[in-house]
């Protein structure tokens, strides 16, 4: 993938059987913005500008930095754990295939898999709020789901997480059955 920071390099195509719509989509490092073939020059470059910023908003969202995470997991503290779980650091981790979330709660530290990146925001929520709550709660004991549930979305995203790990052990069928 390209740097989130460097410009992208942007193809426009134009297509007589789109009449309305207008689309983009990001294929390798570029992106793609499909339009009407009818539209004008400026209406082209009205809509190549709209939909390059909506769709880096959108990668932006689905791949927050690391400070982002951290000013986002203090959020988190605040509106469902009354504060009182505040992280010194929360990182992406490549090296977690087996766990959404890790956290050392000597050092306040919170890391998560790069499995959550693109996944919505609120799934990514619950993991941090389930981090925060390991900052103060360190089993899986009563007290400690009862702060977890305090967010909302618990429940909907451990169900998200389920299915797509369900999902991920899958194995094909073999070729020779129908």
């Amino acid at each position: 993938r390209a740097d989130m920071g460097a410009p992208a390099e942007v193809e426009v195509r134009r297509s007589a059987r789109r009449v309305r719509t207008v689309s983009a989509y990001r294929e390798g490092d570029r992106i793609v913005v499909l339009i009407p073939a009818t539209l004008s020059a400026a209406e082209e470059e009205h809509w190549v500008e709209t939909m390059v910023a909506r769709l880096e908003r959108a990668e932006r969202r689905r791949h927050p930095t690391d400070e982002e995470l951290l000013a986002r997991a203090r959020s988190l503290s605040d509106r469902y754990l009354g504060g009182i779980a505040m992280p010194e650091s929360v990182r992406w981790v490549e090296n977690q295939q087996s766990r959404w979330g890790s956290c050392t709660p000597g050092d306040r530290t919170i890391r998560l898999s790069t499995r959550l990146q693109g996944m919505p925001s609120w799934v990514v929520d619950y993991v941090i709020v389930h981090e925060l709550a390991h900052l103060f709660e360190t089993s899986h004991n009563d007290r400690f789901w009862s702060w977890v549930e305090r967010y909302p979305q618990a429940e909907r995203a451990k169900g998200y997480l389920l299915g797509w790990s369900a999902a991920s052990q899958i194995d094909p069928p073999p070729d020779d059955v129908d």
